[in-house]
């Protein structure tokens, strides 16, 4: 398949056409650097004038697209234009030329053409000098870095500010970039742990519902659905409550009266009393420092609670203990319920209680484990987590 040749920019033919205009100009009102008699003129004629011009002009519209090519060409031209009577503006798109090999071309090419033009300047300067021995001579070197060396410089010094520039927009893009991961990480994780929260904080009370009303509907006893209704509205109490703490976090308005939103450890008194409220056999025993940090209170506090609320719709009938150690400067909870043959839960349940458990331990750098074990009265469910104490950070 044929590839076809890169379009010339339009700025560029335009300057090409202005360009080419502006020598013809001279050319008609015969405005020419040498005289026609001059002892470098050795193509006679005004119209030889215009081949380097048309050239040079034709290669100024392809000096973005094809800039190597169009210099190496140019340069041709600009030796055919000096055994002429020559043309100003042919000289002057040259230059354009040299700029334009340094801008666009590849680094390579524009740091050769920058050295090339250099050394060019040099020996046009040193060589006059030691042939001819007059300091008009100087004035070649001159010439020679005014159409060849300063547009190369400048092109360099483009060049290298436009190579910054596009630098520092990378630099802000990826900036930009990362600082959006990031946030949408942030997001991320506030919205896994606010479904912890909500989780922990509504599951146990919306489960002791659920079991003491599909109680009172099925036993035709009004001292048992009294004492169902009762429970139920405990819990729906305490699961509101729960709510406003939660909702109060989320908007986060400054109120110093608003309700502690973090429970600690200091709660599992209570928290273990509305569980036997809900009819679980539980005994607690705590054994810890007085100070722990508050990330490990709360997760300590959210593992007995989930732990408990599964007890409640999975465990078979028999006691539930809880019991928390801090021997060695890490604290280990453990909670164990009986485990038996079971068809249906009391409450139906989705398994986030142990994926959100077991992503409480993993942020503090902990251990957790939960599953079936043989124990002496038979089988039991263990949920046994260990969080690390650091020091210095008291709830």
């Amino acid at each position: 398949m044929a590839v076809r040749p890169p379009r010339p920019h339009p700025f560029d033919v335009r300057a090409a056409l202005a360009g080419l205009l502006g020598g013809l100009l001279l050319w008609g009102m015969q405005l020419a650097p040498r005289p026609a008699d001059g002892d470098l003129v050795l193509l006679e004629g005004r119209w030889w004038i215009l081949l380097p011009l048309v050239v040079t002009a034709a290669c100024e519209a392809v000096r973005r697209t094809l800039p190597r090519t169009a210099l190496l060409v140019g340069w041709a031209a600009l030796t055919v234009d000096t055994i002429t009577q020559g043309n100003l503006v042919t000289v002057v798109m040259f230059t354009d030329l040299v700029y334009a090999a340094v801008v666009y071309s590849p680094p390579a090419t524009a740091r050769r053409v920058l050295w090339i033009s250099g050394a060019l300047t040099v020996v046009g300067t040193v060589v006059p000098v030691a042939v001819w021995r007059v300091p008009e001579a100087v004035l070649v070197g001159a010439v020679v870095g005014l159409v060849a060396f300063m547009p190369a410089a400048t092109g360099s010094i483009v060049r290298n500010h436009r190579d910054a520039a596009d630098a520092a927009r990378l630099r802000a893009e990826q900036t930009a970039l990362l600082a959006e991961m990031d946030r949408a990480q942030a997001v991320a994780s506030e919205r896994a742990r606010m479904a912890r929260e909500l989780h922990d904080m509504v599951a146990n009370h919306l489960s002791a519902i659920a079991i003491h009303s599909t109680a009172a509907l099925s036993l035709d006893d009004p001292d048992t659905s009294r004492q169902a209704l009762g429970v139920i509205r405990e819990n729906s109490v305490e699961g509101l409550a729960e709510m406003r703490r939660l909702i109060g976090i989320l908007r986060d308005s400054g109120d110093d009266d608003a309700p502690a939103a973090a429970p600690t450890l200091d709660g599992l008194g209570a928290l273990v009393e509305g569980a036997r409220t809900n009819g679980l056999d539980v005994t607690l025993d705590v054994d810890h420092e007085d100070t722990l940090p508050a990330p490990v209170g709360l997760a300590a506090y959210r593992i007995v609670q989930e732990s408990l609320t599964n007890a409640l719709k999975h465990a078979c009938p028999g006691r539930v203990t809880v019991t928390l150690r801090q021997p060695d400067g890490s604290l280990h909870i453990e909670v164990t319920s009986p485990y038996g043959d079971r068809h249906d839960p009391s409450a139906p349940g989705s398994g986030a209680g142990l994926v959100g458990m077991r992503e409480r331990v993993a942020l503090l750098d902990g251990t957790f484990d939960a599953g079936p074990e043989s124990a002496e009265h038979g089988k039991i469910w263990a949920v046994r987590a260990t969080l690390p104490v650091t020091e210095g950070e008291p709830a």
